[in-house]
């Protein structure tokens, strides 16, 4: 880790800032928004752009030697060069949920350190959940006013409880990932929160059998390690970050003892 940085105090300085932009989402999800569509067709609203206008510079003055990706200025052709150490933000994860008015979108800001993101923050503004870790530090909710230190739990002997994508499921993929393990229940979330949900120890295992990039993931991935948790490929090999395209191959996200 940069000898500059503590990672203690950097993460206390981003949970202003990821509020800051779900003011901004909160502000314009109270209003009748316009949906546009990107030039991978997925929509994006005013909300996208007003967060990422929010924290680029916050990033930008707290550490100015950092590179920054983001979703938004990714899409429009701005990605700088990355090494060993990087921002991802997604500034609005979730955006059906966010055309949907479900509640069930987050702000993403994660520190990618050569290749494994180790600080990350998780912003739930309509449902005032906040979820913050990083490495060597553990990780932490806020909510309600309150804040508690979370951990991803061991599978209980009832079995998985399984959380999956409200709006991107493969069901037939899903079926045959679970074949033969126990699962006691099963329950569908939105963006960000299923890493959240697992590194709260709320459910065990999110296994994501489909499209996703690095900036969608990445926060939630470093407050599930921090938490005790993990993410691998589906055949349990290393997760990493900073690939050429951003793109995430498929992934399954867990808890302290799950194989």
């Amino acid at each position: 880790m940069n000898s500059k940085i503590n990672r203690t105090e950097l993460l206390e300085q981003l949970l202003p800032v990821a509020r800051a932009a779900g003011k901004a989402i909160l502000a314009i999800y109270a209003t009748d928004f316009e949906v546009r569509g990107k030039s991978d067709a997925s929509p994006v609203t005013e909300a996208d752009e007003k967060a990422e206008a929010v924290i680029l510079p916050e990033l930008a003055r707290l550490t100015p030697h950092i590179p920054v990706v983001s979703e938004e200025a990714a899409a429009a052709g701005k990605i700088p060069d990355v090494a060993d150490l990087f921002w991802l933000v997604d500034p609005l994860d979730g955006t059906k949920e966010f055309i949907n008015r479900n509640g069930e979108f987050t702000v993403n800001i994660a520190l990618i350190e050569n290749r494994r993101p180790v600080l990350g923050v998780v912003l739930a503004p309509a449902l005032d959940r906040l979820f913050a870790g990083a490495e060597g530090v553990g990780a932490f909710i806020e909510e309600k006013g309150q804040r508690r230190s979370i951990a991803a739990r061991r599978v209980p002997a009832a079995g998985l409880t399984v959380v999956a994508s409200r709006s991107h499921g493969d069901a037939e993929a899903l079926e045959k990932f679970l074949a033969g393990r126990k699962v006691a229940s099963q329950t569908n979330a939105g963006s960000s929160l299923k890493l959240c949900l697992v590194a709260t120890g709320e459910a065990d295992l999110y296994p994501r059998l489909g499209r996703t990039m690095e900036w969608d993931i990445a926060a939630g991935h470093a407050v599930l390690a921090a938490a005790g948790g993990k993410v691998t490929t589906v055949d349990g090999g290393p997760f990493t970050y900073g690939k050429p395209d951003f793109a995430n191959p498929h992934f399954a996200a867990s808890g302290v003892d799950f194989k």
